[in-house]
């Protein structure tokens, strides 16, 4: 496993992000487990091990163990609440988030962003900002889109069990939704996403929770719960989302383009 070398900074954000340099020579943007926001490790897991299952563009990342005698040594950890493992993605450098990116001409992974969005819904992700997608630029206006972030899945960083049995069920206020269906070329590109989260083995659903470490405040009941509400989300309430979204958001953009 790769070891901690040196603590660059803390990162902007309410998710408690450190940007540290690891043993393999990449600095990756790691969270530690913090009391108020007990949920955003287990959060950031299950949406990344499904985020790379359906391919999406998501930083590679991993479970780290960040040793105690490092984060004494740095006042910003001093203080974080210790777990075996902390939740580490690659930082992905020269890039904007999509405040601070004024003209997109064109995305050019332009295949996965009906994916995103359902993905999303799927997972409830109600943090779908424009801070939590980042754009690199491939040549003048045109932009890899990537996304970052899932503290907030499951609709909050601190659900309980029973907040997973009532999960909205209505279309988010999402600008940067309304900026990926912008780009999306063809419809059917929401079908053929919805069939592919659909027949995703129950047993890989079982096996990602099963994985969230044990001192990450999620009990044998809450991981069932977790599984069996995304297996009836994805059945039940994806399909009529998906109707919703591609009536009231992605037909009226594409529209304006005719």
């Amino acid at each position: 496993m790769i070891k901690p070398l040196s603590y660059k900074k803390t990162l902007e954000g309410k998710s408690n992000a450190h940007l540290i340099t690891f043993s393999d020579g990449r600095d990756y943007v790691v969270k530690y487990f913090l009391p108020g926001y007990e949920k955003t490790l287990a959060n950031e897991w299950v949406a990344y091990c499904f985020a790379r299952y359906l391919n999406l563009p998501i930083p590679f990342a991993r479970l780290v163990e960040i040793p105690v005698a490092f984060s004494t040594q740095v006042p910003e950890l001093a203080q974080m609440t210790y777990t075996q493992f902390q939740f580490a993605s690659v930082y992905v450098p020269d890039c904007y988030d999509a405040h601070q990116v004024t003209t997109v001409s064109n995305i050019i992974n332009h295949q996965s962003l009906a994916a995103i969005i359902l993905f999303d819904y799927w997972l409830c992700n109600r943090d779908r900002t424009r801070k939590n997608i980042i754009l690199c630029e491939d040549t003048a206006d045109f932009y890899k889109l990537w996304i970052i972030d899932h503290a907030e899945v499951f609709n909050s960083y601190n659900w309980l069990q029973s907040d997973l049995e009532a999960l909205p069920v209505a279309i988010m206020k999402s600008a940067t939704h309304q900026l990926m269906a912008s780009f999306i070329k063809d419809e059917q590109d929401f079908t053929e996403q919805l069939e592919i989260i659909q027949t995703l083995p129950i047993h890989l659903i079982e096996e990602i929770v099963a994985l969230i470490p044990d001192d990450w405040a999620v009990t044998k009941e809450e991981r069932k719960a977790i599984v069996s509400t995304l297996v009836a989300r994805r059945k039940k309430n994806l399909p009529e989302l998906m109707q919703k979204f591609i009536k009231k958001v992605y037909q009226p953009l594409h529209v304006k383009d005719e």
